[in-house]
């Protein structure tokens, strides 16, 4: 359960660091207003949440404080990200509580049938490739004909 949640835990904290460790200092209120602007309320609201619960674990274990560190100072790094979703990995995997908790508040406001994960591709042009997935055995791929608008 952990690596299913640890991909999305990470997507979905990741750019709201910044702000969740300034909440209560000067200038929150017009941080939130921007940050709930870029990337939505719901977001927003789910990422203060999960890290009510996983920011005091975080606070235990320097490894983890370090990794949040580095994506917070460059959240385009690769390798801080991945640094990161290791160092949650091995906090959720120590605390089976938090890692339900965690997955019970990711699937919140999810669509039926989801994991609470939502992609939104646009495409232009003839045959361009969607993203594919697998339906009950069913692979879905290219989309034939103009997507044009």
């Amino acid at each position: 359960m952990v690596s299913m949640v640890i991909e999305t835990l990470t997507a979905s904290i990741s750019p709201f660091l910044p702000y969740l460790l300034k909440l209560g200092g000067k200038g929150t209120e017009k941080a939130v207003e921007t940050i709930g602007g870029k990337y939505g309320e719901i977001a927003w609201a789910k990422a203060q949440k999960i890290w009510t619960h996983l920011s005091p674990k975080v606070e235990t274990k320097e490894a983890a404080k370090e990794a949040v560190a580095d994506v917070v100072n460059n959240p385009e790094d690769k390798d801080s990200q991945i640094v990161l979703k290791k160092q949650l990995g091995k906090l959720l995997e120590q605390d089976e509580e938090l890692a339900r908790l965690i997955a019970q508040i990711l699937q919140e406001d999810a669509p039926n049938g989801t994991d609470g994960i939502s992609i939104v591709q646009n495409t232009a042009g003839n045959q361009n490739q969607i993203i594919g997935y697998v339906s009950g055995g069913t692979v879905v791929g290219p989309v034939i004909g103009s997507t044009e608008m």
